[in-house]
């Protein structure tokens, strides 16, 4: 089995565009294309990745589509589209021939209240559209916005053909003050819907980015690790986000120490198998 990095990210910057990348993230504050990336997949005998949008545009889409058709390291690509407009039918009719693209994502941390921005019911309708045609969704929100999305998880989840959905950076728990024990319940009430999977990325970013410790990540790692299974987490880097904490190398050898003990089957699953299968490649 291939390994694959299902999380990372490509930007040509732009600090207006791009605000969310503030004066301490400095590292990232340049360009970053599959250019830059292969050198570092390639040294760490890894097969391909999954682009992942980082800005709400078709335009967007559009640019990891080009990307892809240049890079056969580009397994998949995460879009971004508006799923609470009225021209979904039409926009994802304009990718039907662009197979590299397995899903999408709306940035619902970024949203001020998540709660009124699911209430009226479109964004549900919009995923479970987008999940008839064969797309799959992630779920990208804030440890303190988890509850908000509990009901629209279980609404998605229902009958014979529950949407296929990831959760991103494992829900983001508070790891630089350790406080998680809300964090751990609510990731148990997700991870009891089958068809949710868990993205192992992004931990080091939500620690202490200058001096975090294995120690700090365990107990989050030990937790969806209980919760999910080995047949639902999928290794991500989250390149080049992690830069700010951490390199490529050490994230990918840090999971790789924490998942040691596990069999071969499991390692395998999580490293790619896992990736390949909830995305299609």
């Amino acid at each position: 089995m291939q390994r694959i990095d299902a999380h990372q990210h490509f930007w040509q910057y732009d600090p207006i565009r791009d605000s969310w990348i503030t004066g301490d993230m400095v590292k990232i504050q340049r360009d970053f294309l599959p250019a830059d990336l292969a050198p570092i997949l390639k040294q760490n005998n890894i097969a391909g990745c999954i682009a992942v949008q980082a800005d709400q545009s078709l335009a967007e889409t559009d640019f990891l589509l080009q990307l892809a058709g240049q890079y056969d390291f580009i397994k998949g690509v995460v879009g971004w589209v508006d799923l609470k407009g009225p021209e979904l039918a039409r926009t994802l009719d304009g990718f039907k021939d662009h197979t590299v693209l397995k899903g999408f994502r709306h940035i619902l941390q970024g949203e001020a209240d998540v709660h009124s921005f699911l209430a009226d019911g479109l964004f549900e309708k919009g995923v479970q559209y987008i999940h008839s045609k064969g797309f799959t969704y992630d779920l990208l929100v804030y440890h303190s916005q988890l509850a908000n999305i509990l009901g629209l998880v279980e609404k998605l989840s229902a009958g014979d053909n529950s949407a296929k959905l990831v959760l991103d950076h494992i829900g983001k728990p508070d790891l630089k003050t350790g406080e998680i024990k809300t964090w751990q319940m609510q990731i148990r009430q997700l991870a009891k819907f089958p068809n949710v999977y868990c993205k192992v990325s992004g931990l080091v970013t939500e620690a202490n980015w200058h001096h975090w410790k294995i120690e700090d990540l365990k107990p989050a790692l030990d937790t969806v690790l209980d919760a999910f299974g080995a047949d639902r987490l999928m290794f991500g880097s989250d390149w080049p986000v992690c830069l700010v904490a951490t390199s490529y190398d050490k994230w990918l050898e840090v999971l790789t120490d924490y998942f040691e003990p596990l069999s071969d089957q499991d390692k395998k699953a999580i490293f790619g198998g896992n990736c390949a299968r909830f995305y299609g490649i």
